[in-house]
């Protein structure tokens, strides 16, 4: 049987991780966060890995606090880049397969077409940088590695956009959210599955890969969705980036192209909408 490793199993994906488990009955799970297993010292990584007779390593682990991070340069830097770089050489000396997750960020969000894997990077903040020396450390030391793009994540698991704008529609009677900032809203279970379903394909391509859900819209358009199927009345007005003061800058286009992953590994990709009311179910459910 396949053991896999989840690293930062706590998270919004670690969970969806766990989730989606019982779903790949033919791999063994091993989940782990920082109190468990600290990803940045790597003898202890190695001897963690021998212990537990590990066969594959997904990285669930990161720093994301996009404006902490431009105060937090060195445990950003150590948690994106230095873990992820002994990741691969860890998985190279015990000849392991990687998966691991990174971010839009690495580009610039400038462009008006989505994004493929081989377009020129070019991150505007600490932790887009961070990602992005992550992304080169594991492909220079690991070449059984896939890395998976994503954004705008979400989940019924953890803090995220879909929960504050729950919280925040029902608290006000209006809301300003920003219209002009581009992406596709991603159902960290959908990426959960996504990276099982790279894991059980016959033919392990390594490389890098985009993965969102499918359909775009703004964070404005986001905001309306999730208040509607929740019932919120809320009156959410739109505003442009440069209304809305934020410390680092947010890309204003994270769109980004699926074609290599649904040709390469036969990934179905849900749209936005379709996943946002399967997690809202949960959350509702839950509240």
């Amino acid at each position: 049987m396949t053991t896999i490793l989840i690293t930062g199993s706590h998270g919004q994906l670690g969970n969806e991780m766990q989730q989606a488990a019982n779903r790949f009955p033919a791999f063994r799970f091993v989940y782990t966060d920082v109190e468990d297993l600290d990803i940045c010292d790597k003898a202890a990584l190695d001897a963690f890995v021998k212990a537990n007779g590990v066969n594959a390593i997904v990285n669930c682990a990161a720093y994301t606090a996009v404006d902490k991070a431009e105060d937090d340069v060195e445990l950003c830097y150590k948690i994106n880049a230095d873990a992820v770089r002994n990741i691969g050489e860890v998985a190279t000396a015990n000849n392991l397969k990687v998966v691991h997750v990174s971010t839009d960020y690495v580009f610039d969000g400038t462009n008006h077409v989505p994004y493929t894997e081989d377009e020129p990077v070019c991150p505007a903040t600490v932790y887009g940088k961070s990602k992005l020396l992550g992304e080169q450390a594991l492909m220079e030391t690991c070449q059984q590695a896939v890395i998976i793009r994503t954004a705008w994540l979400y989940s019924s698991f953890g803090n995220n956009f879909v929960k504050t704008m729950m919280k925040l529609g029902a608290e006000r009677d209006s809301l300003n959210v920003i219209f002009d900032q581009i992406g596709s809203p991603t159902y960290a279970a959908d990426l959960a599955d996504t990276i099982l379903k790279v894991l059980s394909h016959e033919t392990f391509s390594p490389g890098i890969y985009h993965f969102s859900d499918e359909g775009v819209c703004s964070w404005y358009d986001f905001t309306k969705t999730i208040h509607r199927i929740a019932g919120i009345t809320c009156d959410v007005r739109p505003i442009e980036t440069k209304d809305y003061p934020a410390r680092t800058p947010r890309p204003h286009y994270s769109v980004l192209n699926k074609a290599k992953i649904k040709a390469t590994y036969g990934i179905t990709i849900p749209h936005w909408e379709e996943s946002l009311e399967q997690c809202m179910k949960i959350l509702m459910h839950n509240s």
